[in-house]
């Protein structure tokens, strides 16, 4: 359908809580555009609504070799977790940063596919963390969320200096 722009932080729209979405129907076009926006990324694995300022619950992902076999997941709900563990994470919505974030280690989620059937995932290994980076975006939360204030204000000075390098190579 078509490649969206990607809200990046500070846009008061990745902050937005989700809506449930109730017929599954409605949010096709909503799929293949954040599978559109996702695949034209150099290096994206997961798209939440909210990136492309959609407040549905809908996520996608990938971590296929090949970037064609996606995982849709609409309303997904963590319904048990445990375990920690620190991964390195990275986001579409942060650009040029990266950084430890606090998951848990297994997760068991419920959500509906594309065609509105329900299903459930129990992971422990990196897809459980891409799933939790990606639900957090239903909630309105970024991975830098979850820095403490200094890490959190580091990181947004490198984003702004990440921006002023970007703006004088376009120019």
């Amino acid at each position: 359908m078509a490649i969206r722009e990607i809200f990046e932080i500070p846009d008061l729209r990745l902050r937005v809580n989700y809506t449930p979405v109730s017929d599954v129907s409605l949010v096709q076009n909503l799929i293949t555009d954040l599978l559109d926006t996702l695949y034209s990324t150099d290096n994206g694995i997961g798209l939440a609504a909210p990136q492309i300022g959609h407040s549905d619950a809908v996520i996608v992902i990938d971590l296929s070799e090949d970037r064609n076999n996606p995982l849709i997941m609409i309303n997904p709900e963590i319904v048990e977790s445990y375990g920690e563990l620190l991964s390195q994470e990275g986001c579409l919505s942060v650009p040029g940063i990266s950084a430890e974030v606090k998951r848990s280690q297994y997760i068991k989620i419920r959500a509906l596919d594309r065609d509105g059937n329900e299903f459930y995932i129990e992971q422990d290994d990196y897809l459980a963390i891409v799933i939790q980076h990606e639900i957090d975006h239903l909630h309105g939360r970024i991975f830098i969320d979850y820095l403490s204030p200094l890490k959190r204000e580091r990181a947004m000075k490198k984003i702004t200096k990440w921006r002023k390098q970007e703006q004088r190579l376009a120019q």
